[in-house]
């Protein structure tokens, strides 16, 4: 690696501080519902270093402790993370030429935080070795968090774990609050899929009530909802 990477390198670890902040708590709380689902500390530490998803890795969690059926796990999880084909086909199109081993591993590391850090920025950010320090500062952020809150699964009091649970749905919001203001369509959407979730709840199982009631809505919604355009240039 030349001077000019490693220094690219550092400055993406740099610029991924703030989001290591975040990161930890979010993989203690991931960690706990893990747990609390059956999951060992191995296979809770497995997730995070394979799936390395947040909102998925919590919804999966979350369908293993209310005893979801494996494919409505992997189907739901799938779904879930086809958000992540765009950003990474945003994050290549930036993204300067660079060898193909380089660009699969700067595609695993592709979250909404590091898609917005790097097609934000100027400069520099077009660097795939500037991914990769931001890829490299919250992937390892992240799994901290998971090893941190499966060690102490067993040593937190019972109050705590609980509360918890909700980290799954403050997820959800921070994925959705981005388009959220000033978009009544998208608002309304969400409020159709809660709705379409909660009665399809009643004649099938929760598992798979999820995963209908979002493709249904998200087929819906692409009729009607308009989403903010953003330029990544």
């Amino acid at each position: 690696m030349t001077e000019k990477n490693r220094e690219l390198l550092l400055d993406g670890v740099r610029a991924g501080l703030p989001i290591m902040l975040g990161y930890v708590p979010i993989g203690i709380a991931y960690a706990v519902m893990a747990r609390q689902a059956g999951l060992t500390v191995g296979q809770t530490c497995l997730m995070s270093i394979t799936v390395y998803a947040g909102a998925s890795q919590m919804m999966a969690a979350g369908m293993l402790a209310d005893h979801g059926a494996f494919l409505a796990i992997v189907l739901a999880t799938f779904v879930l993370n086809l958000r992540h084909i765009i950003m990474s086909t945003c994050v290549m199109h930036r993204m300067e030429p660079t060898s193909l081993p380089l660009r699969l591993l700067a595609a695993f590391g592709v979250t909404d935080e590091s898609f917005a850090l790097f097609t934000t920025g100027t400069g520099k950010s077009r660097s795939v070795f500037f991914f990769l320090g931001i890829h490299a500062a919250i992937y390892l952020s992240w799994n901290l968090g998971t090893l941190l809150g499966a060690l102490a699964m067993d040593l937190l009091p019972p109050i705590l774990t609980a509360s918890l649970g909700i980290s799954l749905y403050a997820m959800f919001i921070s994925i959705l609050m981005p388009d959220l203001p000033g978009n009544g369509k998208l608002a309304l959407l969400v409020l159709l899929t809660a709705l379409c979730n909660t009665l399809l709840c009643r004649v099938m199982a929760s598992s798979w009530a999820l995963i209908v009631s979002t493709l249904l809505c998200a087929f819906v919604g692409s009729f009607f909802v308009e989403l903010k355009e953003e330029s990544y240039e």
